[in-house]
């Protein structure tokens, strides 16, 4: 039997099946895990929360994988990670995926050029304004994107505008 900080995990040999794996928690830590159901974290952390939970119910490693359509080497390698780091275990490490080629500084540095400049700018000049100005190259594409996900696309004009001919239309539908 080996005991961890977090909790305690018992590897027995079986003539059927591997060995089993099984993770015990203490009323504080099933709270905690149950908690980041409602909680503001990413699904994989809640689903991570979930597996752990039912491991320490009783369920067996393969009726887990079955029932959130894991394979079962993943949830084996979450309950070994929770072993090993407890709560941190079920957040992604840092650095995975591609690295932004651009800060928060730089779209502010876009969306002031928008509102100080009278002019409209398309997203081929914006990119070209990012890239002589503050040495970021980005795709005209990409930083569209990125601008419609902040929601400062177009200028302040532009959005007054916009707004307007949306309400302008609308009244008049709903005097019709």
């Amino acid at each position: 039997m080996k005991i961890s900080k977090y909790g305690e995990c018992i590897y027995r040999g079986n003539k059927n099946m591997g060995a089993r794996l099984r993770v015990f928690l203490t009323s504080e830590q099933d709270r905690t895990l149950l908690n980041l159901k409602t909680a503001d974290v990413p699904q994989k952390v809640k689903d991570r929360a979930e597996v752990i939970r039912l491991n320490a119910h009783g369920w067996y490693v393969e009726k887990i994988a079955a029932h959130v359509n894991w394979n079962s080497q993943t949830v084996r390698e979450v309950l070994h990670s929770w072993e090993k780091y407890g709560l941190e275990g079920l957040w992604e490490l840092p650095g995975r995926g591609g690295k932004s080629k651009w800060k928060q500084e730089d779209i502010a540095f876009l969306e002031e050029t928008l509102k100080k400049e009278p002019r409209t700018y398309n997203s081929v000049q914006l990119a070209q304004k990012l890239e002589s100005e503050r040495s970021v190259k980005l795709s005209p594409d990409r930083l569209r994107r990125v601008l419609k996900k902040r929601g400062s696309f177009g200028n302040e004009q532009g959005r007054v505008i916009k707004t307007s001919k949306i309400e302008s239309s609308n009244k008049s539908s709903k005097q019709t």
